[in-house]
């Protein structure tokens, strides 16, 4: 099974790749409730095929109070501490802070959220340090926290925290994000400002959460038309979807010119996910990757969500390699969780035979719309490839 995209093989086996990990970090978010062992799955399938030779193996700290401060607030941090040193599911607080339902409160839940942002903020470090061009947290993504609320199964806004450690050095950070939900989080984070931009592929429809991305929301303030959102229908698969995604991201990088990326690859777009919306594979979700990684940009990559875990296994092992420029046999090798890929034990995923809803000239008029949305940022913000030149 090729991994290699449209970039030169030989520039991309060169790639300097670092990839977050220790045991403990792996063993702490597999407590995660609503992706048990997932992080176990995804590392033991990236080792069995050999890929962490190719990589820079870095140790992830754990994020303090201080530095997850840099987007949370004190308030939300503290109860967070508060609640999960004896797992107190029932402080009436708790509900102001988003925690309940879809982010239940666990014993040491805390640990888990310094772990993730911490991982996160290690990886956003080795580019800063230029240790890496290409970082790698698979276990991170977690874009729907707010500075004082979980929400969507995120407890913390790792996402967030690795973008503003990048802003410390590089002045326009972009972030792209292909995960099925729309990443309100980050979007709010920095709806006001002109320093982030904020790009997100998503389904949008009535009764799915979160219910934002909207093609008209696009950012506020001095962050007017720093936020593009793609609303898409169930079904849609590679093919297409590469193609929206090529168009949006040609714009983009004309017009913002970013110096960095962060890239969250929520993995439930795959074909075959119980969320049963998107057509997805790997395949597709690769080739994106590849027409961003050819930027040569300092690049954090992030995992999200992915609720068939062997799929999302399958999903960021693919990527990972795609990454490296190696090229991966789709015979799954022998590993402590080979029995979860039965019965075909194959890497590769097909696409079912469900209707693809988006129709092609909504499509055009969603991408027409965006390259407007770009015309506007160029006359009202005075941005270029060459950057501005004059005060507006």
């Amino acid at each position: 099974m090729s991994c290699r995209g449209d970039s030169d093989e030989d520039s991309s086996r060169k790639r300097r790749v670092s990839y977050v990990y220790s045991p403990e970090y792996i063993e702490t978010c597999d407590t995660l409730s609503k992706v048990p062992n997932r992080a176990s799955m995804v590392h033991s399938l990236i080792e069995a095929y050999g890929l962490l030779k190719h990589m820079s193996v870095v140790k992830p700290e754990a994020a303090t109070i201080e530095e997850m401060a840099k987007f949370h607030t004190d308030s939300y941090l503290e109860h967070l501490h508060k609640i999960s040193q004896d797992g107190d599911n029932d402080d009436p607080q708790s509900v102001d802070y988003g925690l309940g339902y879809d982010c239940p409160v666990v014993e040491g839940i805390f640990d888990y959220a310094a772990a993730v942002g911490g991982a996160t903020l290690t990886a956003a470090q080795s580019l800063l340090d230029q240790k890496s061009e290409v970082a790698i947290n698979w276990a991170g993504g977690w874009h729907h926290a707010k500075k004082d609320e979980a929400s969507g199964f995120c407890y913390v806004n790792d996402a967030v925290l690795g973008i503003l450690r990048l802003r410390e050095k590089y002045e326009r950070v972009l972030y792209v994000d292909v995960d099925l939900h729309h990443g309100d989080g980050v979007e709010d984070a920095f709806s006001f400002t002109s320093k982030v931009m904020t790009v997100s592929l998503h389904k949008f429809s009535p009764g799915f959460f979160p219910g934002t991305g909207d093609l008209c929301d696009t950012g506020l303030g001095k962050g007017r038309w720093y936020a593009v959102n793609v609303p898409l229908e169930d079904g849609i698969k590679d093919d297409r979807y590469y193609q929206v995604f090529t168009s949006v991201m040609q714009e983009v990088r004309a017009q913002f010119n970013p110096e960095a990326m962060v890239m969250q690859l929520g993995a439930d777009t795959m074909a075959g996910d119980p969320m049963c919306s998107f057509n997805m594979t790997p395949v597709g979700v690769g080739k994106c990757l590849q027409y961003v990684l050819q930027w040569q940009l300092p690049t954090l990559l992030l995992g999200g969500g992915g609720y068939n875990l062997a799929n999302t296994a399958r999903c960021w092992t693919y990527l990972t390699a795609a990454v490296l420029g190696k090229t991966l046999s789709s015979e799954i090798p022998d590993h402590e969780f080979f029995t979860e890929y039965g019965p075909d034990y194959s890497l590769e995923i097909s696409p079912s035979c469900r209707p693809d809803r988006n129709d092609a000239k909504h499509l055009d008029q969603v991408i027409s719309t965006i390259k407007g949305v770009c015309v506007v940022c160029v006359m009202h913000r005075c941005l270029c490839v060459n950057r501005c030149v004059s005060s507006c």
